[in-house]
C-alpha cells in the first residue's frame, strides 16, 4: 500500500469510525433506566419541527435529562432566519428572564456568607430605597399622586417579587414610564439603573401583590456592594468557571459570534423575519440581574443540574440543600402567582397540581425568558427539561406546550 493509499485509509477510517461511535453515543442512551419512552420523545419531536415548518417558530435546541440521563440533545430549524443559518445544540442565545434565577443563586451564595438576613430592609445596605412611594393610580403615569409605603422593601421582598417594583410589562401608563426610564434611557452601569428604578414610584404596597419586577437588578448592585466585585466577574468566578459554562456571560466573545443567534419578531403580514432591532452582544456595562446574560442550552444544564442535586456540582457543594431548599419552596402564601403556582426565591415554584390544570408536579420549579427561552427542574422526577428558541414576543403558550410535550415522555 502506498503512501497516499494509506493515508486515504486512514482518514476514511476514523471517519467511519467517528460516525459509528455517534450512532453508538445515541443508541445507547439507557432510556429504561430514565424512564423515558423514545417513541414518545419522537412526537415531541415532531411537534417541533412541525411549528417549524409552518413558520411559527425559526428554530429550537431541547434538552432533557431524567434520572441523570440525557435522553433528548437536539437542534432544529434555524438559528438565522434570514441566513437560513442551522439552530447547533451548543448556539448561544439570549437568555432574557431565565438570566433571574442565576443572578438569584449569585445572590444566595453571599446569603450563606452571613452579609445579610433576608428580613432586612433594602435600605440598609441601598439607601435610596429608603422612604419609597407609592402610586395612587397606575394608569396616570409619572405625574400621578403617591403616598408613602406603607413598610419598607426587604430582601425577602425582592427575591419573591413583592416589593411593588415594576418591570415595565403591564402596559399601564406608569409601567411604560418605568420601562422607559429604566431600560431605553441610556444606563452606565447597574447602578445608575438602580438608581433611576429608586426614584420612580412602586406600583404596589410592598409585601401585598406578586408583581413580576426589575427586583433582580436591585439584587445584581447588592451583589455588587457586599462582594466589591462587578456582578459580570462575581458570576464568572463563582458560577460560570466552576460549572464549565463557558459560554455563559454578559458579552459574547469575537470568536463565538459566529454562533449568535439572534431573535426573530413577524412582519405586519404574519411572517416570520429578523428583528429589525437586535440587542448588542458586545460592550455591554449593565451587569443586570433582569436579563442581559447569553448562553447555550447545554451551559444552563449545568446551571439546572447544580440545582436539581441540592446545590452540588460534579462533587463539590456550592449551596447549601438547605439554601436551595428555601429557595424551591413557595415563599408568598396565599399571594396569587398563577394557577397552582406559587414562588420561591428567584423561581416560579408549583404548590397545587389540580388548579395548574396541566400535568406537572408538586415542587417543580421554573423559570422562562422574554425571547421564548423555558427551563423547569422537577425534583419529584428527577427531571430537567430545556427548551430554547428565539422569538418574539413572548408566549407563554410555547412553555405550556413544552411541559406537556415533556411530561408525557415519562412511563416510568
Amino acid at each position: 500500500m502506498t503512501k497516499k493509499n494509506l493515508s486515504v485509509f486512514v482518514c476514511l477510517f476514523l471517519l467511519i469510525t467517528s460516525t459509528s461511535l455517534q450512532g453508538q453515543q445515541k443508541i445507547n442512551i439507557d432510556y429504561q433506566k430514565a424512564g423515558v419512552s423514545e417513541e414518545r420523545l419522537n412526537t415531541y419531536e415532531a411537534y417541533l419541527k412541525n411549528e417549524i415548518k409552518e413558520g411559527k417558530i425559526p428554530g429550537a435546541v431541547s434538552y432533557i435529562m431524567r434520572r441523570g440521563e440525557l435522553v433528548h440533545k437536539e437542534a432544529y430549524g434555524f438559528a438565522n432566519i434570514k441566513d437560513k443559518t442551522p439552530m447547533q445544540e451548543d448556539q448561544i442565545l439570549h437568555l432574557m428572564s431565565m438570566t433571574k434565577p442565576i443572578v438569584t443563586v449569585a445572590f444566595m451564595m453571599l446569603y450563606e456568607e452571613g452579609h445579610f438576613f433576608l428580613s432586612d430592609p433594602v435600605s440598609k445596605y441601598l439607601p435610596q430605597f429608603k422612604d419609597s412611594k407609592v402610586a395612587k393610580d397606575v394608569t396616570v403615569g409619572l405625574e400621578g399622586a403617591t403616598e408613602p409605603a406603607s413598610k419598607e422593601i426587604t430582601i425577602h421582598h425582592l427575591l419573591t417579587h413583592t416589593a411593588g417594583l415594576s418591570h415595565g410589562l403591564a402596559g399601564t401608563e406608569l409601567d411604560n414610564a418605568i420601562a422607559k426610564a429604566i431600560y431605553f434611557e441610556p444606563q452606565k452601569n447597574i447602578e445608575s439603573r438602580v438608581n433611576t428604578l429608586a426614584s420612580l414610584p412602586l406600583v404596589v404596597q410592598p409585601g401585598e401583590k406578586w408583581s413580576y419586577s426589575a427586583s433582580p437588578d436591585v439584587l445584581a448592585l447588592l451583589i455588587e456592594h457586599f462582594s466589591g466585585m462587578n456582578v459580570a466577574d462575581f458570576l464568572q468566578q463563582r458560577i460560570f468557571d466552576p460549572l464549565k459554562m463557558k459560554h455563559t456571560g454578559y458579552n459574547i466573545a469575537k470568536e463565538n459570534q459566529k454562533n449568535w443567534g439572534p431573535v426573530h419578531n413577524y412582519n405586519a403580514e404574519g411572517k416570520m423575519m429578523n428583528s429589525a432591532q437586535q440587542l448588542p452582544i458586545e460592550g455591554n456595562t449593565v451587569f443586570g440581574g433582569t436579563h442581559g446574560l447569553f448562553s447555550t442550552a447545554g451551559d444552563y444544564l449545568k446551571f439546572c443540574q447544580l440545582m436539581l442535586h441540592k446545590g452540588s456540582f460534579n462533587g463539590k457543594q456550592y449551596l447549601s440543600p438547605k439554601t436551595v431548599e428555601i429557595m424551591t419552596m413557595n415563599q408568598i402564601g396565599e399571594i396569587p402567582q398563577g394557577p397552582g403556582q406559587g414562588f420561591g426565591l428567584g423561581f416560579g415554584v408549583t404548590k397545587d397540581v389540580a388548579a395548574s390544570q396541566s400535568t406537572d408536579s408538586v415542587g417543580r420549579f421554573y423559570w422562562g425568558g422574554a425571547y421564548c427561552t423555558y427551563f423547569f427542574i422537577d425534583p419529584k422526577e428527577e427531571m430537567i427539561a430545556i427548551l430554547m428558541t428565539q422569538i418574539q414576543p413572548y408566549s407563554g403558550h410555547y412553555e405550556k406546550k413544552f411541559r406537556q410535550f415533556v411530561y408525557q415522555t415519562i412511563i416510568d
